[in-house]
């Protein structure tokens, strides 16, 4: 079993480390528990025997749910509990899973006094620079897996992409934005996220939109409202309708995928979709930047509480998008 309870952005940055552990036992039941909101996207890795969920999203597991949680890892009998998260939380469900091997990773702060004893098996790997993906791999490593370049091998059933009405024959005809996230603080402000799209148009007027956003309230009443001021209508506008595969599979076929700092940037991460992004700037937000050739990132500053990033230069923007297109390759993850 391994345990990873984080959000979308956690799960995709532990892929690789799941396939590290697969490589290096092959015969092996691989189970994984991730928050329950997000299974959907394991479907995308048959490699993984099991998925477990656990309630994270809207509300936090309840005493009783986590006591049913305890129940069913020890019901499983796992030889060995695998744990790269290091929360409070994850750490006592390993603790109580009854595994003989319980691998955890320190946390950053060395955790609670008694954190150590609720392992039989402790790494310790935190950098400032390296992706989070990276960094789950090198904690396995010094517990003895070999270690591997890191590869996500996610594999998506072309039937997702058309359940979103695109066809494998649309691959790069379109942008895919996803324009909001859970804080304005992430978020280009409205009038220039129509900007962006304007001035791509005349530099790419071949070029379709394809617009995506989470199924709340929030951010379905964010694009209802921008839509109207774009300067044509878009090809396809997602208000929340898609499940993640389907997310996934419409991201992967993009020419490039645009967003701030939210979930469906680990997508195009995951699949291998070239990405702009804009990010406001502050410690520790390289792990989460991708890094791969077809990938850039702007950088901004956060504007007072309540406010949109600040900072973000259009013509920036539109030039990222310029060299990613032009970058050799699409990237194979």
């Amino acid at each position: 079993m391994v345990l990873d309870l984080g959000f979308l952005g956690d799960t995709v940055h532990l892929l690789p480390a799941l396939w590290m552990v697969r490589q290096a036992y092959p015969q092996a039941e691989l189970h994984a528990a991730v928050a329950d909101h997000i299974t959907s996207l394991m479907t995308c890795l048959p490699w993984v025997d099991h998925t477990w969920g656990y309630p994270r999203f809207p509300k936090h597991a309840t005493l009783r749910q986590n006591l049913q949680m305890v129940a069913r890892l020890r019901k499983a009998r796992f030889d060995v509990v695998i744990n790269l998260n290091g929360s409070d939380r994850s750490s006592w469900l390993t603790l109580l899973s009854g595994a003989c091997e319980r691998l955890g990773r320190r946390p950053k702060d060395g955790g609670p006094l008694f954190w150590g004893r609720m392992f039989t098996e402790v790494v310790q790997y935190n950098s400032t620079s390296e992706p989070v993906y990276l960094q789950k791999c090198r904690c396995l490593a010094l517990a003895g897996f070999p270690f591997t370049q890191p590869e996500f091998h996610a594999e998506i059933d072309p039937a997702h992409l058309q359940a979103a009405g695109i066809m494998t024959a649309d691959t790069g005809t379109y942008f895919h934005l996803s324009p909001f996230t859970t804080a304005e603080k992430r978020e280009l402000p409205p009038e220039q996220i129509v900007e962006l799209i304007s001035a791509l148009d005349r530099r790419f007027p071949e070029k379709r939109w394809v617009l995506s956003g989470a199924p709340t309230e929030r951010e379905r009443g964010k694009l209802a409202a921008l839509v109207p001021w774009l300067p044509r209508k878009p090809w396809r506008v997602f208000a929340g309708d898609l499940n993640l595969v389907q997310l996934a599979a419409v991201i992967q076929h993009s020419a490039a995928h645009l967003s701030g700092e939210t979930g469906p940037l680990h997508l195009a991460l995951m699949t291998g979709a070239p990405s702009v992004s804009w990010f406001w700037t502050r410690p520790g937000m390289q792990v989460w930047i991708p890094v791969g050739q077809k990938d850039r990132t702007v950088l901004g500053e956060e504007a007072t509480a309540g406010r949109p990033l600040q900072r973000v230069q259009t013509g920036d923007l539109v030039g990222a998008v310029a060299e990613v297109l032009s970058a050799p390759g699409r990237t194979s993850r």
